[in-house]
């Protein structure tokens, strides 16, 4: 009994409210996202938007009044300016790459693919040290990078070296393609990439930049942009207000990166 005890005190918990089940092994960022949704499930209780009835499910999908009420804490709860015009103007001008149509960029990957139950520290080392290899070969004759893709990666595609061929924005997964378009690099980045995939490493071998469009031609995805951008940092802040006043079980929400938001 005592041992039981000892394991339901050591789950990750929020205000003593579990966030796994007994046996189940997230990913940190899993857990992360996991633990911010329940201080909204909580934080929209609290509020008397949510009915106190209302149980965290053992497997993390809140149930759909808990997904309405934490969509009404939060419209509630966040002052998220419109973006000036001269502040778009100014985005505009820092960032022209990323508002340019018919970007394409020619990569190959390494996969080191996230599976339940993996040693995640374990195998971002991995992921590491094949990104080392890669790079201390890049450049110095040979194929190092399409040697360690048969070897090692988890994608389909290590069978031919890890090429992926030419890829548009809207081909791959967003938080992938954040890293790879709108940049300038070719060769093999400098940093591992992350998606919900897994850990990349990943060569850039070629780009074709597209056409560049003009400021008045985009102000409305330029607005757009600004505008996520406030409702993310908005959020953030709500989270470590609630987080501040929250009984946190083995979650590190500060190191968390943007929540809920993908």
């Amino acid at each position: 009994m005592h041992g039981e005890s000892l394991d339901v005190q050591m789950q990750p918990s929020i205000n003593g409210v579990t966030l796994t089940s007994p046996g189940e092994h997230l990913s940190t960022e899993e857990l992360r996202q996991r633990a911010c949704t329940e201080l909204l499930r909580q934080a929209a209780q609290q509020a008397g938007l949510l009915d106190a009835a209302d149980v965290s499910s053992a497997d993390g999908v809140t149930s759909e009044a808990a997904a309405t009420a934490i969509d009404v804490l939060l419209e509630q709860a966040l002052s998220i300016p419109e973006p000036s015009g001269d502040a778009c103007c100014r985005h505009f001008e820092a960032y022209p790459a990323r508002y340019r149509t018919g970007e394409r960029v020619h990569v190959r990957h390494i996969l080191f693919a996230v599976t339940p139950g993996i040693d995640v520290t374990a195998l971002r080392k991995r992921a590491e040290a094949a990104l080392l290899d890669v790079r201390c070969h890049d450049g110095s004759g040979g194929d190092g990078f399409s040697r360690v893709a048969r070897e090692l990666s988890n994608c389909p595609s290590g069978a031919e070296g890890g090429e992926l061929g030419w890829l548009a924005a809207e081909d791959c997964a967003p938080e992938f393609a954040r890293e790879i378009f709108g940049h300038i690099e070719v060769g093999v980045l400098p940093r591992l990439v992350h998606s919900r995939f897994g850990l990349h490493v990943v060569e850039v071998l070629q780009r074709d930049p597209g056409k560049q469009q003009s400021f008045e031609a985009v102000r409305g995805a330029v607005a757009a942009a600004l505008h996520q951008q406030a409702y993310v940092t908005a959020l953030r802040q709500y989270l470590q207000l609630l987080s501040g006043d929250a009984a946190i079980v083995g979650v590190d929400l500060d190191a968390a990166a943007t929540p809920l938001v993908q």
